[in-house]
């Protein structure tokens, strides 16, 4: 696994194309108060959001983690992050999975507050003095290392006055374009009492839903000038750059069923943007290189590396 051409590049850009696995329309994601997020581009393009960055950063992290051995995949073993149990010492949450990573409440609002306070302290600035995300990045290392890909920000004010916060290094979304509309609906029907009523669940219900067909392109990008700005050395700088390829090319694998009416695959082979030379490693060479790199920084996560913090309300 040759990492070399990425030395001094500012940006990794990785495109790939994407199609339902059956059939020709898929459902997007949705918002309360907009539905599908659709726009037009300048030309008159019509667009669709698919999926936005920050339902990425979430798919891109459950691919990390093992469900059945509660645990980080296999050839993730070993990196730090903070896992939350109950009083009985069963895993509740973990960092890894948790939408705001270590700014989880579950990590530091509940009764347990030995975190919060080794936060405070190792992150601990003057009133006055700039925050320093240096510190902040050696602090993730240590305690929750994908915090550094996906960013956090510690919003609360006794944490360095609520001013820790770390932008994303892998940025990833899906959209389509040319996108035309599929209509369709459909009754829930009920055959002993049609005209029961409906808002306690009796009678039948109509209902139109919309599905969407076009050309589908997933896009990643991976902030390298960011990442060597953590000041953290190129080893944990090549373990944090395989690690962000782990994560995309595991989810273009593993991850694509983003909804029930949303399963896609990859259609083609993932296309390097930038820089121009690089050779994107696969996964087969990428899974047994990383037990090596993470062994490689290990003295410098905390001992041991899944913290433990008990939840209580």
């Amino acid at each position: 696994m040759n990492l070399d051409a990425l030395k001094n590049q500012p940006r990794l850009l990785l495109e790939a194309q994407l199609k339902p696995i059956a059939g020709t329309r898929f459902q997007p994601t949705g918002f309360p108060d907009l539905g599908p997020a659709q726009y037009k581009l300048p030309d008159g393009t019509d667009m669709l959001l698919v999926e936005s960055a920050q339902s990425m950063a979430n798919r891109l992290e459950a691919v990390c983690w093992d469900t059945a051995a509660d645990d980080w995949v296999e050839p993730l073993r070993g990196l730090p992050c903070v896992v939350v149990t109950d009083k009985s010492g069963k895993p509740l949450t973990n960092s890894v999975l948790e939408a705001h990573r270590l700014n989880s409440p579950y990590i530091l609002e509940g009764q347990d507050k030995s975190f919060l306070e080794t936060l405070k302290r190792e992150l601990a600035v003057g009133d006055l003095a700039p925050v320093d995300l240096k510190l902040l990045a050696q602090v993730l290392l240590k305690y929750d290392i994908n915090s550094l890909l996906h960013g956090v920000f510690l919003a609360k004010s006794d944490i360095a006055g609520g001013r820790m916060r770390l932008p994303r290094a892998l940025t990833a979304f899906i959209e389509a374009r040319n996108v035309t509309v599929a209509p369709s609906g459909g009754v829930k029907n009920d055959a002993l009492n049609p005209s029961g009523d409906t808002a306690k669940g009796f009678g039948n219900v109509p209902f139109h839903r919309e599905e969407f067909c076009g050309p589908i392109t997933a896009y990643f990008s991976l902030d390298l000038a960011l990442i060597r700005g953590f000041g953290l050395g190129e080893e944990v700088e090549r373990l944090l750059v395989a690690l962000a390829l782990f994560k995309i090319l595991r989810f273009l694998r593993d991850g694509l069923r983003l909804r029930t009416a949303c399963d896609l695959e990859l259609d083609g082979s993932v296309q390097v943007k930038r820089p121009a030379g690089f050779a994107l490693p696969t996964l087969q060479e990428l899974e047994p290189a990383l037990p090596s790199l993470i062994r490689k920084v290990a003295d410098r996560f905390a001992k041991p590396p899944k913290t433990i913090v008990k939840f209580e309300a």
